[in-house]
């Protein structure tokens, strides 16, 4: 496989933790692809990765899994558009759970990106890549029926940019799929530290992270929506995990929580 440079280096980051997690607690989360895939990752995949940063990465598609499969079940036919989708496994995970039924995924990402992912998973029943950069929009033009019911993830992506582009991105948003649902994860900006710590530890000391939202519902404001639901990453996953977490990741999940340092965001666009 291919190794990315930069902020395309994180990619291997979450499919990390996705692996970490279905061998160690399949009950909590499993990912058959993601598993599949570990043959292929480079050496150094894992560098600098521990048990507190794979709960947490897995915590956000445990998450987003449930979000979008319920959108799934409300409003099938429909669109599920993954933005930035990286090397995202979740089109299995869904359709395995759901089934096919009338959905239409789209992945989009960079094009060396998207032709790696082409690669490894092949492109699937209702199921279309887009290579290009997604700030851009370009990749609205792909979508073949924009009236139907969209949902659109952006999942570890907005962290690297900078608030202002991210605004202008989600006002193209508004006018593209008027109506529609964006879910994306957010860390605050005091967790944005610990988190910067982290992405140096795994060589990816190009791809820091800029953007925070210490409040949800003054984000949705100031984008002009409307803030459908606010989720912390680990309301369900400490109690299901319990004491097989480590001391010092049962600690971190409860701080997160009681901080609101990693939160997912459903915003009515």
């Amino acid at each position: 496989m291919e190794k990315f440079e930069g902020v395309a280096n994180t990619t291997f980051v979450p499919l990390v933790a996705r692996i970490y997690i279905s061998k160690k607690w399949p009950d909590f989360f499993y990912d058959a692809k993601a598993l599949a895939l570990e043959k292929y990752l480079p050496d150094d995949a894992a560098k600098g990765s521990f048990e507190y940063t794979n709960i947490a990465s897995v915590a956000r598609y445990y998450n987003m899994d449930k979000t979008v499969g319920a959108f799934i079940e409300k409003h099938d036919p429909c669109n599920v558009i993954y933005l930035g989708a990286g090397l995202e496994s979740a089109y299995f995970r869904l359709t395995e759970k759901h089934g096919l039924k009338h959905t239409r995924y789209y992945e989009c990402d960079l094009p060396e990106v998207t032709e790696t992912r082409r690669k490894v998973f092949g492109e699937n029943q209702q199921e279309k890549l887009i290579g290009g950069d997604m700030f851009a929009l370009e990749w609205v033009d792909e979508i073949s029926d924009r009236g139907l019911p969209t949902l659109l993830i952006v999942s570890g992506v907005f962290q690297y940019f900078h608030e202002e582009k991210i605004l202008k991105f989600i006002e193209g948003l508004k006018k593209a799929f008027p109506g529609g649902q964006l879910l994306f994860d957010a860390t605050s900006t005091k967790g944005l530290s610990f988190t910067n710590w982290f992405i140096k530890r795994t060589g990816n000391a190009s791809a820091l992270m800029y953007f925070g939202v210490d409040d949800a519902a003054a984000f949705a404001t100031k984008a002009g929506t409307k803030l459908l639901e606010e989720t912390q990453f680990f309301t369900e996953v400490r109690p299901l995990l319990g004491k097989r977490a480590n001391l010092i990741s049962r600690f971190s999940m409860k701080d997160s929580d009681d901080g609101k340092k990693s939160i997912l965001v459903l915003l009515e666009l």
